[in-house]
């Protein structure tokens, strides 16, 4: 790895990669420096460019022309981030051009899959957008429920309450063994509730619902750990899950309440596992590892699922 290379994943806090314990290669090819702005490359007729809004250079990395946000700063090694507007790569002020090029050429293979991986995300998210409406549906714990307008508020609870759908027969192939029944979330609002009205009402029964089910999940994997939680913290960030600080606090991304309990575990049990390891070596893998054995598939599925978005 490049001695000034460090590179961070747009999950989960984390402390950066070491980067020390390798020596650099005697010999490197002269990387192709990067570039004001040109022509986008073109791989079997399509062009293939991925563009940060607050792009100021660009590079050529095997087949893509990537134009990435570039700043310098105070610290005291290159960094890498792959977010929701592409690539940003922050570097020392001492560090010349060149070492910065050599360094996005060494790390190539990384910077595209995580670009890749960024737009078909965003890509899932522009299809996954929940309606809010009466009878639209939205996940819940990893299933599809059903919205339902109820303007005389025949149910006890405050707001909203989540309930077995009446109308499908028993024999239904929804209520074999092994399969939920269909659920109906109901809604204390009048039929001519506006998308805003609908969307209020359900994202306060969904952080309700998170709340309660994250602490749940918390007191289960603490003793388990051996660890102590002090205070939880519900978020509302665009790429990031969770976090955790040596005090105890935990943040859990509400919207976590989409997926199912087994991805909903990964978080916690990842969260947790960082108030005995604050980083991200290989004894933390294998403190989560040791709540949660199939925790690597768990995050793989977290990757590749996709939280809706509301309108």
């Amino acid at each position: 790895m490049h001695p000034l290379l460090r590179f961070t994943l747009d999950l989960f806090e984390q402390d950066p990669v070491p980067v020390s314990g390798r020596k650099a290669p005697k010999a490197r090819p002269k990387p192709k420096p990067a570039t004001p702005a040109q022509d986008p490359v073109v791989v079997a007729g399509v062009a293939v460019h991925f563009c940060h809004p607050h792009a100021s250079r660009e590079v050529r990395l095997g087949h893509a022309l990537v134009a990435y946000e570039f700043k310098r700063g105070r610290r005291r090694s290159i960094g890498f981030s792959v977010g929701p507007h592409g690539l940003a790569v922050r570097a020392p002020k001492w560090v010349p051009l060149a070492e910065v090029d050599a360094a996005l050429q060494e790390k190539s293979a990384w910077i595209l899959r995580k670009l890749q991986e960024s737009r078909e995300r965003h890509a899932r998210l522009a299809e996954h957008t929940i309606d809010c409406r009466d009878g639209a549906g939205l996940p819940f714990l990893g299933q599809t429920i059903r919205l339902k307008l109820d303007p005389e508020h025949g149910f006890t609870d405050a707001g909203a309450e989540l309930v077995a759908d009446a109308f499908v027969p028993d024999a239904a192939p929804a209520t074999l063994p092994g399969t939920q029944p269909p659920m109906i979330l109901r809604l204390s609002l009048p039929n001519h509730a506006s998308p805003d009205q609908i969307r209020d009402v359900v994202q306060a029964w969904l952080m309700r619902q998170a709340r309660q089910v994250f602490q749940e999940r918390l007191d289960h994997f603490a003793p388990l750990l051996g660890v102590h939680w002090k205070k939880l913290a519900l978020s509302n960030a665009g790429t990031r899950w969770g976090s955790a600080r040596v005090d105890g606090s935990i943040r859990l991304n509400w919207r976590l309440i989409h997926f199912s309990l087994a991805v909903i575990d990964y978080v916690v049990a990842h969260e947790l596992s960082h108030l005995r390891e604050m980083n991200h070596s290989p004894r933390f893998w294998d403190t989560v590892q040791s709540v949660l054995p199939n925790y690597a598939a768990l995050r793989q599925q977290l990757t590749r699922e996709t939280a809706p978005r509301w309108n």
